[in-house]
């Protein structure tokens, strides 16, 4: 688990293949997951994720964040399970399924609206 060290930023989890059915899928019966799909060469996920990590403070008590580094072991896998086509991909998993998704960077008003529209 990874922790900021501005004061209030929510803690990520990073998943993987590997584990992505017991950190995502089965914790989104419980409450809603979003997870931000990166790869470190990417310059907008670096951008957007300050801004990712702004709006899930704010909606800590409603959803929790989850990163999946693309490139890392085979999480190349779950890219292409979920068809993605660019990075970042911001995806929302409620009851273990796909509820919403957006790809590129945005500020964190934009993620906050998002997710108040799908939650």
């Amino acid at each position: 688990m990874h922790f900021s060290l501005e004061k209030n930023v929510v803690p990520w989890e990073e998943a993987h293949l590997e584990d992505f059915q017991q950190k995502v899928l089965e914790p989104s019966h419980q409450q809603p997951v979003v997870v931000d799909f990166w790869a470190d060469w990417c310059a907008p996920c670096h951008a957007i994720a300050p801004h990712l990590e702004r709006a899930m403070t704010e909606m800590a008590d409603r959803a929790r964040l989850v990163k999946v580094e693309v490139d890392e072991g085979e999480n190349m896998k779950l890219a292409g399970h979920y068809r993605l086509r660019g990075f970042p991909t911001i995806m929302l998993f409620v009851d273990g399924d796909e509820r919403a998704r957006f790809a590129g960077s945005r500020p964190s008003h934009w993620i906050r609206d998002w997710l108040e529209a799908h939650l």
